[in-house]
């Protein structure tokens, strides 16, 4: 009796044992603990030597630090964006604020470093990533392209009544960080457009110079005509489709005038900080409304793999409207 009554309630506590293992591993997890976790090396039992970190990668092993802050020193602030997704290591490298303090400063160059200091404390935490990320900027490593579309009457055939043609042309501006632009406007692609949109352009290529101004989103810019002479001043506004990345457009107003030749000096004038003292003739003074389409941008790098180089029949396909 005391044997079989000792037998069960070993049973019993065998059975209760195994529950609560089973429950212990069902619901804890404790390997779920570990996750996120960097463990080091330990040395072995009965030394008291440390074992050193080494990274596994072989980039790691052969380039210092030092020579590897260096190369993101070089890089422009989307190439250390696209850098800082190849691993945890240059992750947290490039939270380093004088990768981004460096772009903010030559991106807002014109604002002056007090400004941008004082923009840098009192609207983005101090923070020079947060400034890059959330404040306006115009792009200049690429161009901003403009597809208008307008109908023209053609000759009257034998078959068709009322013949039209579809017209489309492209404005092209480009940005430069001390406060000038470039401004283009005709029927070609922007692989052939942007091998002439520099300051060395020739007059074939009729490539007009101007100065603009950036307030907070809102970009005015203007440039003059030298034959006949006629100032032209757009306003425009920057967005973005993410975050950070600037590569909208939206052409507000356009308007073109006449200027007289008293107190203009030449095409090279500041004519965005002079308009005052332009002479402008209000009777030829005209506000486009019509081919007001918004600018979308393109980098250097995707210029030959842009829609915009296909035919007008295959654009209307990509690019309704």
């Amino acid at each position: 009796m005391n044997s079989d009554s000792g037998l069960q309630v070993l049973a019993e506590l065998e059975s209760a044992f195994q529950l609560r293992t089973v429950q212990y591993f069902v619901t804890r997890r404790p390997w779920l603990d570990l996750y996120g976790v960097n463990i080091k090396p330990a040395a072995p039992f009965g030394s008291a030597r440390i074992i050193p970190y080494v990274d596994p990668a072989l980039i790691h092993r052969i380039l210092p630090d030092e020579l590897l802050l260096e190369v993101f020193l070089r890089l422009n602030p989307y190439d250390l964006g696209r850098a800082a997704c190849v691993c945890r290591k240059w992750r947290c490298t490039l939270r380093n604020p004088v990768f981004w303090r460096n772009a903010c400063l030559k991106t807002w160059q014109l604002s002056g470093v007090v400004e941008n200091y004082k923009l840098l404390q009192s609207k983005y935490e101090s923070s020079w990533r947060k400034m890059w990320l959330l404040r306006p900027r115009v792009r200049t490593d690429g161009l901003y392209v403009s597809r208008n579309t307008y109908i023209r009457s053609g000759i009257r055939e034998w078959n068709v009544t009322n013949p039209v043609h579809l017209v489309c042309y492209f404005r092209y501006m480009r940005f430069y960080p001390s406060g000038r632009f470039l401004y283009r406007n005709c029927p070609q692609v922007v692989k052939d457009v942007v091998k002439c949109m520099n300051f060395h352009a020739s007059k074939e290529d009729r490539v007009f110079s101007g100065h603009y101004s950036l307030t907070d989103d809102r970009v005015e810019a203007a440039f003059l005509y030298p034959k006949p002479r006629t100032l032209w001043k757009v306003s425009l506004r920057v967005r973005g489709s993410t975050i950070g990345a600037n590569n909208r457009m939206d052409l507000l107003s356009l308007v073109t005038s006449r200027v007289n030749n008293d107190g203009v000096i030449g095409p090279e004038e500041d004519v965005l900080g002079a308009t005052e003292g332009l002479q402008e003739d209000e009777i030829s003074r005209t506000s486009h409304k019509r081919g007001l389409a918004p600018f979308t941008f393109i980098p250097f790098e995707e210029v030959e793999t842009s829609i915009l180089n296909l035919p007008v029949e295959k654009m209307d396909y990509y690019c309704p409207g």
